[in-house]
């Protein structure tokens, strides 16, 4: 009876099993102040087990408290149908041909509204159906490179993602979007941008932070906009979200400045030091901010996904002890990113941790976790310190952009000088002279407004 009461247990599930329900059943509730109609809907293993969820006939989902339930009643089954309806998607030979490649996520997927299941959608078919404006886009194929939550990202999963995107471009793919999960999207496209040297197309990266059973998705036009990105001239590794919570354009951030800022909302996405490259107009047209972008062309891209998987990344706090550090060293990590508060500081307790791993040939570099602005090394004394116990200056590289960019050069090379070298160069973007004045609190409505880009 397990599989048929799909996350029900408790008060829920044996209520349930004794009135001869199961999920996708259609019944009356008889409830003490009203009576409800529709379909029982499968729960989340962690939900209140006090409650039964259902599909009411005008598609909205409520669960319904045991304590005010009288009676229920089957009076028929809908089950939810797992397969979104194919129309065959469109060649166009004017169009360029873009591929698809799916990590997981909710970007390419649709609801169900009768039984209320998100469904996925991913073959080309699948998504002309769900979003027929990409037919006016591109030519569109789909390859499911594998189907996992962001949190579970590995460096394993990027080289995957690195060496398909070669392959792609090999049998002459124009573009490339990659549909993933939007909390860790932001190292996904950092590392990417390392382990392609001599980019030729673009690279886009996309997710959705609302799902598809609500009317305030992004999916839809995060797809869109993606696509539009992956048919034009840019040739960078890049994400595309939301710049607007009211769907009025999308932003392109290159992939080693860009950070997710919120949890929730859907303009989440912000370059930070600096502004987005560009946008996605409403009418699907690219409007650049910048003009250091590289651009796309007939040249061969050189794949370089060897990568150091012991590597920390560790923010500094209050009484942070020379322990946490040793964990690192006596475990066999052979470099550690630093979030310094302020300019780039840890405390002094951990200078004995810190010599001990520099002795061990730790490569150990700086960061800092205001995330805005530059690592200063040489104003305060402790920032002297450090750098004379070996601590490599960040400069204004992001915590998780400098965690990747630790692990890529130690998958290169070995000899410290050049592990140095690499570290303080900047390889796909992630240094910027200078922070302009206005990337601290940018509002893009409002700069449009004002002219400023």
């Amino acid at each position: 009876m397990t599989d048929k009461l799909q996350g029900y247990k408790g008060k829920a599930k044996k209520y349930l099993e004794e009135n001869d329900i199961e999920i996708w059943d259609i019944v009356e509730i008889e409830a003490i102040k009203t009576t409800l109609k529709g379909i029982i809907l499968p729960r989340n293993e962690y939900a209140d087990p006090n409650f039964i969820e259902i599909k009411l006939k005008n598609n909205y989902n409520l669960g319904v408290n045991l304590n005010e339930v009288k009676k229920i009643t089957k009076t028929g089954k809908k089950e939810a149908i797992y397969k979104v309806p194919e129309k065959k998607f469109p060649t166009n030979k004017n169009l360029l041909n873009v591929r698809l490649l799916g990590t997981g996520g909710t970007v390419a997927s649709r609801l169900d509204y009768t039984t209320g299941a998100v469904i996925p959608s991913f073959t080309p078919e699948e998504l002309f159906s769900s979003v027929p404006e990409l037919a006016e886009i591109c030519n569109l194929d789909c390859e499911i490179v594998f189907e996992i939550l962001s949190e579970n990202m590995k460096p394993e999963f990027w080289q995957q993602l690195a060496t398909k995107i070669k392959k792609a471009t090999d049998e002459g793919i124009d573009g490339i979007i990659i549909g993933h999960g939007t909390d860790t999207m932001s190292y996904t496209s950092a590392a990417l941008s390392f382990m392609l040297e001599n980019l030729s197309i673009p690279v886009v990266l996309t997710g959705s932070q609302r799902s598809s059973d609500r009317p305030s998705s992004d999916a839809a036009l995060n797809l869109i906009n993606s696509a539009t990105v992956a048919t034009s001239n840019i040739a960078e590794v890049v994400v595309v979200m939301l710049g607007s919570t009211s769907h009025d354009y999308g932003l392109i951030h290159r992939g080693t400045l860009v950070r997710k800022m919120h949890s929730s909302v859907r303009n989440t996405f912000r370059t930070i030091d600096d502004i987005p490259l560009g946008m996605v107009t409403k009418n699907r047209k690219i409007k650049m901010f910048k003009d250091d972008v590289q651009k796309r062309e007939n040249r061969e891209i050189i794949l370089k996904t060897d990568f150091e998987n012991k590597i920390a990344l560790i923010y500094s706090f209050p009484g942070m002890e020379n322990e946490l550090i040793e964990f690192y060293i006596d475990n066999g990590y052979k470099g550690i990113v630093f979030a310094g508060t302020g300019l780039g500081h840890v405390s002094t307790d951990v200078y004995k941790a810190i010599k001990r791993a520099r002795e061990e040939n730790i490569t150990i570099l700086m960061t800092t976790q205001t995330l805005h602005g530059f690592v200063g090394m040489n104003v305060y004394s402790t920032g002297r310190e450090l750098q004379n116990l070996g601590v490599i200056p960040g400069r204004n590289i992001l915590p998780e952009v400098a965690y990747v960019k630790l692990g890529w050069v130690l998958g290169q090379t070995n000899n410290s000088e050049e592990i140095r070298d690499l570290l303080l160069t900047n390889i796909a973007g992630e240094f910027i002279e200078r922070e302009l004045p206005i990337a601290f609190n940018y509002n893009i409505d409002q700069l449009l407004r004002n002219n400023k880009l």
